[in-house]
């Protein structure tokens, strides 16, 4: 595996794979590997004939009081995970190299990320479009590989390479792949580790309200119930607070409040002491 930490370096090593005619397919990270992380990577291997693999914590999604400082670099553990999936190219700039003095250009995708997570991280969604617009134009690859867990995010990032170009024109550019969990169905996440013994444990209950819920619109049952059933089963369950439960259109997000007649997801994010967790489950059309 190459490793390259300046634009110049990165270049010229897509460049001659692109002058061969060799198709790339890039994973954008924040580090922290777990299997969710290298799931996407394996998608990616049997996607392309190189894989770009980006590692970079961005400043700009994390808004004031978020956990920036805290949020684990493991660079050297990182890259072994990725040296045994084969990865041909890791891309780990530095801040400076990302956001040189004077950036003054941000990225938003408005009508996609003013709910849900937006409403509650404001300016988080600027800052990941930003990141995510530069990678694609940085790397220029065939596809990109997301995970559905961050599911506004991929909402977010399918808009944002359709409208402004930024992926080669072709169905698969943005790939999403489903969420990888737990055996009791927790989905994995870096923040996972943040959680007490006794906080993991309750935290299982998020996925399984979360498949009851969607059993019972999927029945019939009037939205608002099934939701407001829901909120309440996970603070019977010990999470200290639900930041929304929502049925959303999957591509638009537009809020819905009967039952889904075009693919919708639930969409749900709560806080188990000091851990804000997010996922999201498909809910059939009827």
């Amino acid at each position: 595996m190459q490793t390259a930490d300046r634009l110049e370096v990165l270049r010229t090593i897509v460049s001659g794979w692109r002058a061969g005619g060799e198709r790339i397919a890039l994973v954008p990270t924040m580090g922290a590997l777990h299997e969710g992380h290298l799931t996407l990577v394996r998608e990616a291997r049997a996607r392309a004939d190189r894989v770009v693999v980006s590692i970079f914590v961005n400043p700009a999604q994390f808004g004031p009081g978020e956990d920036l400082a805290a949020y684990p670099r493991r660079l050297a553990a990182d890259s072994a995970l990725l040296v045994a999936e084969r990865v041909d190219l890791l891309w780990a700039p530095p801040v400076e190299e990302v956001y040189p003095q004077g950036f003054a250009t941000t990225t938003s995708v408005a009508v996609l990320t003013a709910d849900f997570c937006g409403a509650a991280r404001p300016g988080h969604f600027d800052g990941v479009a930003t990141v995510v617009a530069k990678l694609f134009n940085q790397v220029q690859p065939d596809c990109a590989l997301f995970g559905e867990k961050d599911f506004q995010q991929l909402a977010m990032i399918r808009r944002m390479a359709r409208d402004l170009d930024l992926v080669r024109p072709h169905a698969d550019a943005i790939i999403g792949v489903p969420t990888v969990r737990e055996p009791d169905g927790l989905a994995l996440s870096s923040r996972n580790q943040y959680l007490t013994a006794e906080e993991r444990a309750a935290a299982a209950a998020l996925p399984r309200e979360m498949q009851a819920a969607t059993a019972q619109i999927a029945a019939g049952a009037p939205v608002a119930e099934a939701l407001a059933t829901l909120e309440q089963a996970l603070i019977d369950a010990g999470f200290a607070s639900v930041d929304y439960a929502a049925l959303a259109d999957a591509e638009t997000l537009a809020q819905l409040h009967e039952q889904p007649h075009h693919p919708a997801r639930l969409l749900v994010a709560a806080r188990m002491g000091r851990t804000r967790l997010i996922d999201n489950l498909p809910v059939p059309a009827v």
